[in-house]
């Protein structure tokens, strides 16, 4: 099912060619030999025209049908999925449980991992595109907290943001969404669970053919709740 989806969404312009042509010769078809039926005299020259008759009509309703399937997919249907539907293989589908929180075994494995110190610049941010504008590089954060900043490319499939301590590719994925988002909420990040110390924040967007853009990180430091 992916792989139709992908070839849909690709090929839209080109299916519709081929329709059209196909349309072209079937209705032709179709007229001709409504002709033959009107003009013909004897009983056998009359069943021959009525079965290239029926043969066209049937042509051509089969134009009409995959017409309507494309159609109906290309606009309402593929614009509506999740960029993960296009993949070949299974992904997690992070969009379902946006809860904000970290599971417990990411937990665990964070907890193994000593934060290191952190540096003051983002990395990989894209100004009007791809951005995290709240919480701001090496800010301190701590409790529940709502993410800003900016989700809006062309061709946009869903985006997640994610945490993992410093200098780690440990990545844990918080919460994710599917709408466009410009300096506007991205989501909530409850902390209270993470060990204090300093860790890097990521904003991953993906497009509709499912591929990943380069990332947004920002460093940050999770103190405690006084």
């Amino acid at each position: 099912m992916a792989e139709l989806y992908k070839f849909i969404s690709s090929y839209e312009a080109f299916i519709y060619i081929v329709l059209a042509i196909g349309g072209l010769f079937a209705f032709r078809w179709l007229y001709r030999s409504w002709q033959e039926w009107q003009t013909a005299v004897y009983s056998l020259e009359r069943q021959f025209s009525i079965r290239r008759l029926g043969q066209s009509a049937t042509i051509a309703a089969l134009i009409i049908i995959l017409f309507c399937f494309e159609f109906s997919m290309a606009t309402f249907i593929i614009p509506g999925l999740p960029a993960d539907a296009f993949l070949g293989t299974p992904t997690r589908d992070f969009i379902s449980t946006p809860t904000g929180t970290l599971s417990a075994d990411m937990m665990t494995q964070f907890a193994n991992i000593p934060p290191q110190s952190t540096p003051s610049n983002t990395m990989g941010c894209t100004p009007n595109q791809i951005m995290i504008t709240s919480p701001k590089a090496g800010e301190e954060v701590k409790g529940s907290l709502e993410l800003i900043g900016t989700v809006n490319i062309e061709n946009f499939g869903f985006y997640k943001y994610e945490v993992a301590p410093q200098e780690s590719d440990t990545w844990a994925t918080i919460s994710a969404g599917r709408k466009i988002v410009i300096n506007g909420s991205l989501g909530r990040w409850d902390t209270t669970a993470l060990t204090p110390g300093y860790y890097q924040l990521r904003l991953v967007v993906t497009d509709n053919q499912g591929q990943a853009l380069q990332a947004c990180v920002v460093p940050i430091r999770v103190v405690p709740v006084q």
